[in-house]
């Protein structure tokens, strides 16, 4: 009885390939590493000196000797929780709009993305590429007529006023159109002859394999809402009503204004998109690269 002998890669040398992929010299490899990590500096070191700032105490005006390390003292962070009263407030308002347009986008654009992507009905190519048009448009052109809407419906001035406006955009039926198009279509016979209706087949077909699409589609989205400043600052005047990227922007004085708040603010204001972004990741990477080879 022959023996089949496995051979055991020691963690040496999956480091080696690692680092020196099959085919790429010593000297290649060296050089793509510290491209590499050059690049990862650079792309992180704003991140850090926001936080190192945050963590170190400043009063009104910043040392013009750039702050390398943090003092790992709590005392911008303490005053911003105790000069804003409304902070908690801001923070509240920016994840009801930003998970509250994520979670639309991520139903109904799935269902509008599978509909014409798999479905036939007249006028189909003519609507989404009017839909795929509308990309084409600077969102800054549209604040005006949506000031008149949201004034008209007397939404102006509440959370409304934000939300409503963040669930038109169409980025997401194009993007799940394009995803849910390369699936086969053999899966939805086969749910169809079992019994399942056409929501059947989106929720036991579609969903389940399109979860890449639809984890990048909710990273893109609660980054943009989040992110958002512009309407928000205009839909908006009560400070009880700001988004978080307003009331931190409305902690600036006319004639002074205490830095150490201001970074704080910021600092924190990054931790809620880094969180979600670590919760999804292993989703979007997927995403990323189910769509670079299909």
């Amino acid at each position: 009885m022959s023996t089949v002998r496995v051979s055991r890669v020691s963690p040496a040398a999956r480091l080696v390939a690692f680092v020196r992929p099959r085919g790429l010299t010593t000297g290649r490899a060296v050089a793509t590493w510290a491209t590499l990590l050059a690049t990862t500096a650079i792309a992180l070191f704003p991140m850090y000196w926001l936080f190192v700032n945050a963590l170190t105490p400043i009063t009104a005006t910043p040392p013009l000797t750039p702050i390398l390390w943090p003092a790992w003292k709590l005392d911008n962070i303490i005053r911003l929780l105790t000069t804003s009263k409304h902070y908690t407030q801001w923070v509240s308002n920016s994840l009801v709009v930003a998970l509250g347009a994520t979670l639309w986008h991520a139903v109904f654009d799935t269902l509008a993305g599978y509909a014409f992507a798999k479905r036939r009905f007249p006028g189909r190519d003519a609507i989404f590429a009017t839909l795929v048009a509308t990309l084409m448009v600077p969102i800054h052109v549209t604040f005006i007529p949506l000031y008149l809407i949201n004034r008209e419906l007397g939404l102006i001035d509440s959370l409304w006023a934000v939300l409503m406006p963040a669930t038109s955009n169409v980025f997401g039926i194009f993007l799940m159109r394009q995803f849910i198009q390369t699936l086969p279509g053999e899966l939805e016979d086969a749910a169809r002859i079992d019994g399942c209706s056409e929501l059947g087949v989106v929720r036991h077909v579609i969903v389940p394999l399109s979860q890449p699409a639809i984890a990048s589609l909710a990273i893109f989205t609660f980054v943009r809402n989040w992110n958002d400043f512009l309407w928000p600052l205009i839909a908006v005047n009560r400070p009880q009503m700001f988004t978080l990227t307003v009331g931190v922007a409305s902690l600036q004085g006319e004639f002074m204004t205490d830095w150490g708040i201001i970074f704080a603010g910021a600092a924190v204001a990054s931790l809620p998109i880094t969180a979600f972004f670590l919760l999804f990741q292993r989703y979007f990477l997927d995403g990323l690269r189910l769509g670079a080879l299909k």
